[in-house]
């Protein structure tokens, strides 16, 4: 489970460092704690700094419904909860036990229980089942399924709705060619290039922000026929 991409970040270590240092927490002390009990364990969850930005954007966007790829103990969601409307939910998907369960008691915790559904199973059966819109997508799942779930993400966004896709460099080792990657990531490695093809053709606005492994956003546009 852990995330080797987490301790290879793509911009200058001392920038990174003060981005991790000189912006605080969270208002919200609950997912301060979720946030500390992963670092000081090692569990993956998003780093500070892109933490941070999806802080304030959600902040901004004030989504309604908010839809979640990858849960792991629920530091993101819980995150982005905390900007949902009066009347807002976010749904989250998990297929690890270890995970979703360490999920559900930080949901208690934090008094989320009615605020955020989260649904047990492969993103890749679940996806398909779901009619949204979604306000946001956050995805933040397996990377070689990101090219395979896009599709779907887009499906399930309003028009004018935004998918972030975090750790979508693989400490910058995207951009290398692939008879450099070892072979037990190359799959990873084929799949995230196809994301970004598939992403920069589409008729959608896009943009990569070198936060953490890489926050690549995209924006639902109109399509005309």
């Amino acid at each position: 489970m852990l995330n080797e991409m987490m301790h290879h970040p793509v911009v200058m270590e001392k920038v990174v460092e003060f981005m991790r240092t000189a912006q605080g927490g969270f208002d919200s002390e609950g997912v301060n704690q979720i946030q500390a009990y992963a670092n000081e364990r090692g569990i993956p969850i998003i780093p500070h700094e892109t933490a941070k930005f999806i802080d304030l954007f959600m902040s901004i966007i004030q989504p309604e419904q908010i839809l979640e790829i990858g849960t792991a103990i629920g530091f993101s969601a819980s995150l982005m909860a905390q900007h949902l409307t009066s009347q807002g939910h976010l749904t989250t998907i998990d297929r690890y036990p270890l995970m979703y369960e360490r999920a559900k008691e930080n949901f208690k915790h934090l008094a989320l229980e009615e605020r955020i559904t989260l649904l047990e199973g492969d993103a890749a059966d679940i996806l398909p089942t779901l009619n949204g819109p979604y306000d946001v997508i956050f995805m933040d799942s397996a990377k070689a399924k990101y090219v395979e779930f896009f599709p779907e993400c887009m499906r399930l966004l309003k028009v004018g709705g935004v998918l972030l896709i975090d750790d979508v460099l693989q400490g910058g080792t995207v951009l290398d060619d692939e008879s450099t990657i070892p072979k037990r990531v190359r799959k990873i490695h084929r799949k995230l290039n196809e994301l970004f093809e598939v992403v920069y053709a589409s008729p959608h606005r896009a943009s990569l922000i070198p936060l953490g492994d890489g926050l690549l956003l995209i924006r639902k546009e109109i399509i005309e026929e």
